[in-house]
């Protein structure tokens, strides 16, 4: 029975917060499904059928991340993959395609690659025609030993944390195959999925298409096995926000799927900050090297010319800053203590020499200086590739 009164039916939720971002869920449910089936797996034969009851399904949204979920229990056996996908001729034909391509496209061949949630072996099986080293994790002993026994790779486990170690890590690359929508804690399984990769790692995740759900109004895809109902936006930015860029996302096997290739994020390397500090830093100290002492201000008191001047360490070398902002003037810059003061007062300040650190406003200011200022002052600025004198 499907109501769309959720007001009226409204129960408590076992779990009052999006299990991915944290956000609160909008105040009521978007539907609430009675008497559903308690799971897709495991169904009761005439000795347990007396024992079978219906279990109540409550879709709901979070109004931060968008994502739609139930916030409901998952079901006893979450942790295990059962498919009955290795039964068709035609998804085996596409899994070989698809993985071939794959391996092909990111110079996968003689690298480990794993599935995460391998269940019986359907897709390692595939996997092993595509000249890789491929492993699978799973959390079922009997479908971890039927795997081993036909000459697969299966590791018994589930990743819950970033603490889990996987035998045989780190791979190179990653496979989650309709088994992420299930899974309470996505957030950690997906970091413990990072810890346990190369730093170049590539790999796809694929889930039910809610797009195409709500699309055809198809009101009997909810389940109890199915926690999470991604569209591609909720998909990548579940991704996004676990430490995987998302390279490509679309739409796969007459769109009943969502397929996110992604590739394991990397710390941002910004060394060359340092070189390019260093390199302005003795640029700066040779231009004022040709003044006096206290014969050479700075134009701009704005973030970039406040960070420049301690960054450089050169507050104690140039006379003041000028900055037309009136809030600013008769201040200090904060660490280096430089005196702020105002276009009007630089005609008394008796200078030879001025550093334009106006950022896109830094050529107006030159040309103001050129106009109003005496024809002999040296004018220099600021740019992004180092200091810049004019003629």
């Amino acid at each position: 029975m499907t109501r769309f009164e959720p007001r009226q039916l409204r129960t408590k939720m076992p779990v009052d917060n999006c299990r991915v971002c944290g956000g609160d869920f909008f105040e009521d449910p978007l539907l609430i499904y009675e008497n559903m089936p308690k799971a897709a797996q495991y169904l009761p034969d005439a000795a347990s059928l007396h024992l079978d009851r219906g279990v109540d399904l409550s879709v709901v949204q979070c109004s931060a991340c968008g994502l739609v979920q139930l916030n409901n229990d998952p079901v006893p056996y979450y942790r295990e993959v059962i498919r009955a996908a290795g039964i068709s001729k035609e998804m085996t034909d596409f899994r070989l395609a698809q993985f071939g391509q794959f391996v092909d496209k990111y110079a996968l061949k003689e690298k480990k690659i794993i599935e995460i949630g391998c269940g019986y072996g359907e897709y390692l099986a595939i996997l092993q025609q595509c000249d890789v080293v491929p492993f699978g994790l799973e959390f079922s002993e009997t479908a971890v030993r039927s795997c081993n026994s036909n000459g697969l790779k299966a590791i018994q486990g589930f990743i819950e944390s970033d603490t889990e170690k996987i035998t045989d890590a780190p791979f190179d690359a990653f496979l989650i195959l309709n088994f992420f929508e299930h899974l309470p804690n996505p957030n950690g399984t997906l970091a413990g999925l990072r810890r346990n990769l190369t730093d170049n790692a590539i790999g796809f995740v694929e889930v039910p298409n809610f797009d195409m759900i709500l699309q055809k109004n198809l009101f009997a895809e909810f389940i109890s096995d199915h926690l999470f109902y991604f569209t591609r936006e909720t998909l990548t930015s579940t991704l996004s926000r676990n430490g995987f860029e998302v390279i490509e996302c679309g739409q796969i096997w007459f769109d009943y799927i969502i397929s996110a290739t992604v590739r394991k994020r990397k710390r941002l390397d910004i060394s060359i900050f340092q070189q390019h500090q260093e390199k302005l830093k003795s640029q700066i100290a040779d231009y004022l090297s040709r003044f006096a002492d206290q014969k050479v201000a700075i134009w701009g008191a704005g973030h970039q010319a406040l960070a420049v001047i301690s960054l450089t360490d050169i507050g104690g070398k140039i006379k003041c800053v000028v900055d037309s902002a009136p809030f600013k003037q008769g201040k200090f810059t904060p660490a280096s203590h430089v005196p702020i003061i105002s276009p009007e007062e630089l005609y008394e300040a008796h200078i030879e020499a001025i550093i334009v650190m106006a950022a896109s406003y830094s050529d107006e200011v030159a040309r103001i200086i050129r106009k109003n200022y005496p024809p002999g002052m040296q004018v220099a600025i600021l740019r992004d590739y180092g200091l810049k004198e004019l003629e």
